[in-house]
């Protein structure tokens, strides 16, 4: 019971220290996703040379989109016009942080980490970038970016109140829901860190920063943890004896790759673009790892709040920030009410195909767009836990495999009875 009690205590005092941030970071989500039109960016993302990467990184940066939803996201930027390089720049700005994980950063590790995260994330896309262009094959679609343009129009939405409304929705009804299995998971591995694993257990290490670097590394890599679900942890492995350097490690290499990422970009972008993905993550990782390690360790940990959220902030930030992760909380069970309300039996018209690589929310609405585009189709939705869609009306299989492969994912065919 102490375990459990202790365990617990940790996980709300993380979630406490983290939720206010979270608030903003997703409701600036949401602005960035109503108020500036797609047109703006996807004209300076369509040649393979450096300034194509550089603006898919800049646009990559503040999205809180994870990397399971990022893939599918830079698949569909590829066909509409993307160059490969900006496509792969995108991949790894994106996931590996955003702006509601640069406040969390900021809230549990402080200025300096929340401020050398992004720029090295900068780094490594424009690196990652680079080499996708000059060892890869820089053939663009053939479909220009103005041409898809005018073929896709925009949704449009008149009105100020409307924006808002579509603001809120897109921040915490579609981004919160995505990511938030996630955030859980990495605040509650970092609470089991605190519990289990006693103070200093990696103290051993801190004089040889690199190979700790190294064994983060290679560690973090083939594990998926969302920008801001990895920041709890990494605070919790510092605590125990892990370098700053080696917390930098997993801040960038955890949330930019996973097994899945890595098996879906070689399959789409093909094994050289993968090497460079991997490569550069790898080296970006490492050497602004170095950097905090040999020239400002003392100052990166100085800066770290090690100790109990709840014991040291008075009650009136406790209750701001019970009120915030309330509110949250509050987001996360809207749609869980709204499906029990209106929960409707699917028709028995409908046919059931299934879809592989749906992940969270965001991969869901992906292909129910896809789907739903098609000429004939009347009704659809996707089932993330049978991984499947159900379609209604007069289509062909064939276009329906095609929307579905071209969305990112996998068609595996009509579901029996």
């Amino acid at each position: 019971m102490n375990y459990l009690n202790e365990f617990l205590s940790s996980f709300l005092s993380l979630a406490l220290e983290m939720a206010p941030y979270l608030l903003l970071g997703f409701f600036i989500a949401g602005v960035l996703h109503v108020w500036i039109p797609r047109h703006l960016y996807l004209p300076k993302i369509a040649k393979p040379n450096l300034k194509s990467v550089f603006w898919a990184t800049l646009f990559g940066i503040p999205l809180p989109i994870c990397s399971c939803a990022v893939i599918p996201t830079a698949i569909a930027l590829r066909r509409e016009g993307a160059s490969k390089g900006a496509s792969v720049s995108f991949l790894i700005s994106t996931p590996a942080t955003g702006i509601d994980s640069i406040l969390a950063t900021y809230s549990l590790l402080g200025l300096p980490f929340a401020i050398l995260r992004p720029v090295a994330a900068i780094f490594t896309s424009i690196l990652g970038g680079v080499f996708t262009n000059r060892f890869t094959d820089n053939d663009v679609e053939k479909n220009s970016t103005d041409e898809m343009t005018s073929k896709k129009e925009e949704k449009k939405l008149e009105g100020f109140w409307k924006k808002i409304l579509e603001t809120i929705r897109f921040g915490f009804l579609e981004m919160l829901p995505n990511l938030a299995k996630w955030l859980f998971i990495g605040i509650a591995l970092g609470a089991l860190v605190n519990v289990f694993i006693p103070d200093d257990f990696f103290s051993f290490l801190r004089p040889y920063p690199f190979l700790c670097m190294l064994l983060v590394l290679l560690f973090s890599m083939p594990m998926y943890t969302c920008a801001f679900g990895s920041i709890p942890l990494a605070l919790s492995l510092i605590d125990k004896g892990i370098t700053p350097g080696a917390a930098l490690v997993l801040l960038m290499a955890g949330p930019a790759t996973s097994l899945a990422s890595m098996l879906v970009v070689g399959r789409a972008f093909g094994k050289k673009t993968l090497f460079a993905y991997l490569a550069s993550i790898a080296f970006g990782a490492l050497f602004f790892g170095f950097i905090v390690d040999t020239f400002f360790m003392n100052e990166f940990l100085e800066t770290i709040r090690f100790s109990n959220f709840i014991a040291e902030h008075d009650s009136s930030n406790i209750w701001f920030n019970i009120l915030s992760l309330g509110i949250l909380l509050l987001f996360l069970g809207i749609p869980k009410f709204k499906s029990i309300i209106h929960k409707k039996e699917k028709s028995k018209m409908a046919r059931c195909f299934n879809v592989n690589g749906m992940n969270c929310n965001h991969c869901k609405m992906s292909v129910e767009k896809a789907v739903g585009a098609l000429s004939g189709v009347t009704s659809v939705e996707a089932n993330l836990s049978q991984k499947c869609v159900f379609v209604e009306g007069t289509f062909e299989e064939s276009l329906l495999q095609k929307a579905i492969s071209d969305a990112g994912f996998e068609f595996l065919g009509e579901k029996k009875s």
